[in-house]
Order: structure tokens, then C-alpha cells, then sequence
């Protein structure tokens, strides 16, 4: 009885129960932005702080590895950001100028195109006298309608101006959140521990740390792998490129391997804006190009990627790609950079449980006496 009350008062108050959560989940936005970028930071900060010079221990950097370390692994990010963008940006620019030189020429033919109707047959003339057209009503709806477009794409300018500025105040919030978490990683660390054992039972606190340390090794081997692997199909894109002489080979190559950050649907993104960057200067090429990334590809599935990532994080193939498939519907992007280790985490529990209880059946089945 009590459970369909709270079940009638759920439906009645929806809205309002909805409207709560998202409030609750914009507010807490910052705080899971910066926990995904103090876990990837992480990743780079561990294996800069288990170096020689800071971690030895007669190392003068030893007392500050973790703030040397922290600047260390910001150095490195921006760094290749800035790289990226020195590299694509002048070659996109210039892909977008042969366009725009190629513009005029065809606007030359359409209006070629459109002055051999100038002069029109004597039907299409008739027809013309006989259209009864209100010319100053319709010059003041058109004008009416100018009025209102232009009044729709200001208030559309400032709401996108209020959108960036609001996303921009929660990325900054956020980093300043992540380098304050991975500051005092490790007392963070021991609070939650401490505060897991005293709340829980033994047995639903050693369920919960095999969880978490198996989301945590499945994460960072993915994240690992697939920074790994993109670096490896950018190095390679690029190298054939330059060997079939196909233009923009550095900055094609560099934009596939950033977009192969995403899995299987990423490098085929960059591809893309690959073909037509191509496709700009000679449109041979870039179908050659098309059937060299296609190869580049199904060499990639079927040898890089299971070595590099999908043995790492131990998910077969067919669960990838429903993975990044479900994933982009429901979270766009991130949603596809983060379904797949997600994905791999509950297939390693559900397996890891399948063996124990069928372990666990059979250990069962031979104690029982024979009759």
C-alpha cells in the first residue's frame, strides 16, 4: 500500500521531480567535469611522478614531485594542443581558400544559367499577366518578415553568447575542482575509505573496492590504449600519405589521429574532412585517398586496435561498436568515449560473477552424495 502511494505521488509530481534532478545535475556539472579531468590528468601525473628525477630518493625534487608533476603533465596537454592547432588550422584555412577561389567561377555559370530564362516563352508570359499580385502588401510582408528573422537570430545570438559563457565558467570551475583533487589525491582517497568501512559491512565493502579497482583498470588501460592507438594510425595516415603524394598529408594525418580518440566511428570523422580537404585541390585523389583510409581502417580493426585496446580492456568487438553506437545516441561524444570502457567494467563483472557462480555450482554438485 505504501509502495503505491510513493509510486501515485511520483507520477502525479513529475515534472517537478525532473525539473529537481536536472537543477541538481546542472549544479553538480563542474564537479563531474573536473573529476574526468583529474582522472585523465592522473594518468600522465602517475608515470611523470614514478620518474628518476623526482622519484629518487636522494632527488632534490623530491618534496614537490607532485606539484613539478602537475605542471609537468599541463605543459605536456597544452603543448600538443597548441601543436594540433599549428598544424590543422593553416592547411584548413588554406583548403577553405581554393574553395573559395573555385566560387566565383561557378556563380558566373549559374547566373549564365538563369539569364537564358530572361527572355520567356510566350506561354510562361501569358501566365505571368495573368498572376494577380499585390506588390506593395507583398514588399510589406517581406519587410515584416526581415523585421521579425532579424529580431529571432539577436535573441538567438545572445542566447548562444550566454550558452558559451556559462559552459566556459563550468570548464574553468571544473579544472580548478580537478587540480585541487589530484592536490590531495591520496587524503581524499583515505577519507572515502574510511568512511566505506564504517558504513559498510566487510562484505559489501570489499564488493564495492573490486568494483571500483576493476572500473579503475579497465578506464586507464582504455584511455592508455587508445591515445596509444591514435598516435599510431595519425603516424601511419600520414607516412602513406606522403608516400602517394596525396596534399595536406601532415595536417590530414594529424586530424585523423586526434578524431581516432574516439573508437572505431573516430578516424572515419577525420577521413572525412579529409576527402574534402582533398577534394578541393584534385577530386582523383581524393577517392584514391577514400580507399587508402578504407585500408588504413580494416588494417587498424583488425590488428591495431584488438592489440593496442580491445585486448587491454578485454571486450570483444560486437560489444564496441553496440557500445559507441548506444553511447553517442545517449551522450553524443563523450558519451562514445566513455560507453566503451564503461561497457568493458560491467562485462568484467558479469563474467567474473558467471565463473564464480558456475565455480561455485559445481563444487556444489560434487560435494552432494551420490544416490
Amino acid at each position: 500500500m505504501l509502495c503505491a502511494a510513493i509510486l501515485a505521488l511520483i507520477v502525479k509530481y513529475s515534472d517537478s521531480i525532473l525539473q529537481a534532478i536536472q537543477l541538481i545535475f546542472s549544479l553538480l556539472m563542474p564537479i563531474f567535469i573536473g573529476c574526468g579531468i583529474a582522472y585523465v590528468l592522473n594518468l600522465l601525473i602517475v608515470r611523470l611522478e614514478a620518474l628518476p628525477v623526482l622519484a629518487g630518493e636522494n632527488s632534490r625534487f623530491r618534496p614537490a614531485r607532485r606539484v613539478l608533476s602537475i605542471t609537468g603533465a599541463l605543459v605536456i596537454i597544452v603543448a600538443v594542443l597548441v601543436l594540433l592547432v599549428v598544424i590543422i588550422l593553416p592547411q584548413l584555412a588554406d583548403a577553405f581558400r581554393v574553395m573559395l577561389l573555385g566560387i566565383p567561377p561557378l556563380l558566373d555559370q549559374f547566373a549564365e544559367w538563369l539569364n537564358s530564362f530572361a527572355d520567356p516563352t510566350p506561354q510562361i508570359q501569358q501566365w505571368l499577366n495573368t498572376l494577380d499580385i499585390n506588390w506593395p502588401q507583398f514588399l510589406e510582408k517581406a519587410a515584416n518578415y526581415l523585421t521579425s528573422g532579424m529580431g529571432s537570430i539577436f535573441s538567438s545570438a545572445v542566447s548562444i553568447v550566454s550558452n558559451v559563457g556559462g559552459l566556459v565558467m563550468q570548464v574553468v570551475i571544473a579544472f580548478i575542482f580537478a587540480l585541487y583533487l589530484l592536490a590531495g589525491k591520496e587524503h581524499l582517497a583515505g577519507q572515502c575509505r574510511s568512511l566505506a568501512e564504517v558504513y559498510l559491512s566487510p562484505k559489501t565493502y570489499r564488493r564495492l573496492m573490486y568494483v571500483f579497482s576493476t572500473a579503475n583498470e579497465t578506464f586507464s588501460k582504455f584511455f592508455i590504449g587508445q591515445f596509444t592507438e591514435a598516435i599510431i594510425i595519425g603516424v601511419l595516415c600520414t607516412l602513406g600519405m606522403l608516400l602517394f603524394r596525396f596534399p595536406y598529408a601532415t595536417m590530414v594525418g594529424t586530424l585523423v589521429g586526434a578524431t581516432a580518440l574516439l573508437p572505431v566511428v573516430g578516424a572515419y570523422l577525420g577521413a572525412g574532412v579529409g576527402a574534402f580537404m582533398i577534394l578541393t585541390v584534385n577530386p582523383l585523389q581524393a577517392i584514391a585517398f577514400l580507399i587508402f583510409i578504407a585500408i588504413l581502417q580494416q588494417l587498424e580493426g583488425n590488428l591495431i586496435y584488438p592489440r593496442v585496446v580491445g585486448s587491454s580492456i578485454g571486450l570483444p568487438g560486437i560489444w564496441v561498436l553496440a557500445a559507441v553506437t548506444v553511447g553517442g545516441g545517449l551522450g553524443g561524444i563523450f558519451g562514445m568515449l566513455l560507453a566503451v570502457p564503461v561497457t568493458a567494467t560491467v562485462y568484467k563483472l558479469i563474467r567474473s560473477d558467471v565463473h564464480k557462480r558456475k565455480a561455485q555450482a559445481g563444487d556444489k554438485a560434487q560435494a552432494e552424495p551420490v544416490a
